[in-house]
């Protein structure tokens, strides 16, 4: 029988190899030493989570409401290790430096939209870690989370200002004016003739 997953952060670690447990540890330092205020760790999706807790932001994830927000993770995997930065996958930018920095240490980046694999810790350049880590503050990563959201969550959690329709009014018909009165013609007596001069 399968032993039962673990729950906590350091019933994962105990649970890892002596190599992994190691290098997971010193990445998890490295996130701990520079994780912003608001956000908390534990055990998300069977790996050690950081997250926007409900307490902070009790819309929760939008694909499972009932998840707090994730922001990064790390884990033990079959073929390697993962360092997963949500915060990195939803802002474009921010994706573009951390690549630009890992890659000018000279190692090798095997990473996907927000998901960095490595198989030892000195694959990986701990101080750009830290540094992406520490400039995700939570209002600036909600921010980058909530524009990046499909059209119908943002609807559903009113997060798209609804548009000012101007009440449609009648207008009333205003009367005219003296001045605009229009004014009936006046018949311009016409001069007898002559036959009827005559006739007089």
């Amino acid at each position: 029988m399968p032993s039962a997953k673990p729950t906590t952060v350091k019933a994962y670690l105990a649970s890892l190899p002596e190599d992994r447990r190691e290098a997971l540890e010193a990445l998890r330092e490295v996130i701990l030493k520079n994780l912003p205020k608001g956000y908390e760790e534990g055990m998300q999706y069977g790996m050690i989570g950081y997250y926007v807790p409900h307490a902070l932001y009790p819309a929760g994830y939008h694909c499972n409401p009932k998840e707090p927000v994730p922001f990064a993770s790390i884990a033990s995997q079959k073929n390697h290790m993962g360092l997963y930065l949500f915060c990195v996958y939803v802002a474009p930018d921010e994706a573009e430096r951390f690549r630009d920095a890992w890659m000018k240490t000279g190692k090798k980046l095997d990473m996907g939209k927000g998901c960095v694999r490595f198989k030892s810790i000195e694959e990986v350049p701990l101080a750009v870690v830290g540094q992406t880590i520490k400039r995700a503050s939570v209002k600036k990563f909600l921010e980058a989370y909530e524009a990046g959201l499909p059209e119908s969550v943002k609807k559903k959690r009113g997060l798209v200002a609804k548009p000012t329709t101007a009440k449609t009014t009648k207008k009333a018909v205003a009367k005219p004016t003296a001045r605009q009165t229009p004014t009936k013609k006046k018949k311009i007596a016409k001069k007898p003739s002559a036959a009827r001069r005559a006739k007089a």
